[in-house]
C-alpha cells in the first residue's frame, strides 16, 4: 500500500484514535502491535476470543511476557474458561478499557483475528434482552448432559433464520440464542438489526497480509512449535471442558480426537496444519468482505499509521 493509492478512509472527526490491526492466524500481529505500541507509547487490547482464558496458553498462541516486551495487553489471561463471557460482555468491557486508555493517551491499539469481537467494538452490537442467569444455568446443564447437537436442533425449531447463520459448533452463541428465544418467546434473529453505531473516536482499520505460501509456512512452523511446547499435554488437562467453545476450535479439537484414538499422531499433525490453514483462509475471506479495511504488509503499517495520525 502506497500513500498515493486511493484508500477509503473516514475523515478524522475526533482527537482520539483506535487503531485496529487485524489479520489471520500467524501473520505476525503480535510483534507488529508491540512495536507500534512502543512507538506510540500506548497499550494493546486483544480481540482474540481464545486468549481471554488464563488456563489456555499453547494452543491459543498467546503472547508470552517476553513477546509483550513490557507493553500492557488487555484481555489476555483476563478470564477463566469456567466463566461465561459473551460478545456483548466483551463490547462493554472493551469500550471501558478504551476510554481508560484515552484518559492518558491519544491512541489505542485493538488487535486480533476474531472478526466478531473486532466488529462489536467497531460497529456495536444489537440491543438484546438481559441475560437470564437461571435459564443459562439450565441450558449449560443440558449441554453437559444432552450435548450440543440437541441444543442446536432446538434452536433450529425456535429460530430457523439464526440457525442458518450461526456457527453451530460455537457453544456460546448457540446457548445465548436459545436463552433469548426461551426467555422472550421470540426468535433471537428478531433482535439482530445490524445497525452500526458511531463511536466517539476515530477508527483506523488495517488488515495485515502476506503471500499465501509464506503465511502457510508460518502456520506450519507455529504448529510444530506448539507441539514441541506441549500442546498435547495441555489438551489432556481440559478433556472435561472440550465442549467449551474456546476448545472446540482448530488446535484443540484435533488433539481431543487423537486422544480418543480416532487417528494416529501423524494424522493429528496433518489435520492440525491443514485445518489451521483453512481457518486462516476463512479469516481472510471475512476481512475481505469488510469494505473499509486498509490492506498492508507488516513493514508498511508503521509509516502508514504515522502518516495518518499526522493528517
Amino acid at each position: 500500500m502506497k500513500f498515493n493509492q486511493v484508500v477509503k478512509l473516514e475523515l478524522k472527526k475526533y482527537h482520539k484514535t483506535l487503531i485496529v490491526i487485524a489479520g489471520p492466524t500467524a501473520v505476525g500481529k503480535t510483534d507488529l502491535c508491540v512495536k507500534l505500541a512502543k512507538e506510540l507509547h500506548t497499550e494493546v487490547i486483544s480481540a482474540d476470543s481464545r486468549q481471554f482464558y488464563k488456563e489456555l496458553a499453547i494452543g491459543t498462541a498467546k503472547p508470552t511476557q517476553e513477546e509483550m516486551q513490557g507493553v500492557k495487553h488487555h484481555f489476555v489471561d483476563s478470564h477463566s474458561i469456567k466463566d461465561y463471557f459473551s460478545v456483548g460482555d466483551y463490547e462493554k468491557d472493551c469500550l471501558k478499557v478504551i476510554a481508560d486508555i484515552f484518559e492518558e493517551r491519544d491512541v489505542a491499539i485493538l488487535t486480533g483475528g476474531s472478526g466478531m469481537f473486532l466488529k462489536v467494538v467497531i460497529d456495536g452490537i444489537d440491543e438484546m434482552p438481559d441475560a437470564d442467569l437461571e435459564l443459562r444455568e439450565t441450558l449449560m446443564s443440558r449441554l453437559e448432559k444432552e450435548g450440543l447437537e440437541m441444543l442446536v436442533n432446538e434452536l433450529k425449531t425456535l429460530d430457523p433464520v439464526y440457525y442458518e447463520q450461526v456457527d453451530r459448533q460455537n457453544t456460546q452463541r448457540v446457548v445465548r440464542a436459545l436463552e433469548v428465544c426461551l426467555a422472550t418467546g421470540k426468535p433471537y434473529s428478531g433482535f439482530r438489526k445490524n445497525e452500526k453505531v458511531e463511536r466517539p473516536f476515530n477508527i483506523l482499520k488495517i488488515c495485515i497480509e502476506r503471500p499465501r505460501e509464506e503465511l502457510y509456512e508460518r502456520i506450519d512452523m507455529r504448529m510444530d512449535l506448539m507441539l514441541k511446547n506441549g500442546l498435547v499435554e495441555e489438551a489432556k488437562q481440559f478433556v472435561d471442558f472440550q465442549d467449551h467453545y474456546a476448545l472446540r476450535t482448530v488446535g484443540y479439537k484435533e488433539v481431543f480426537e487423537f486422544l480418543e484414538n480416532q487417528y494416529d499422531y501423524e494424522e493429528m499433525v496433518r489435520l492440525l496444519k491443514r485445518n489451521s490453514r483453512r481457518f486462516a483462509k476463512r479469516q481472510l475471506t471475512w476481512f475481505r468482505n469488510q469494505d473499509d479495511f486498509v490492506w498492508l504488509k507488516n513493514e508498511e503499517v508503521e509509516p502508514f499509521v504515522k502518516n495518518y495520525l499526522k493528517t
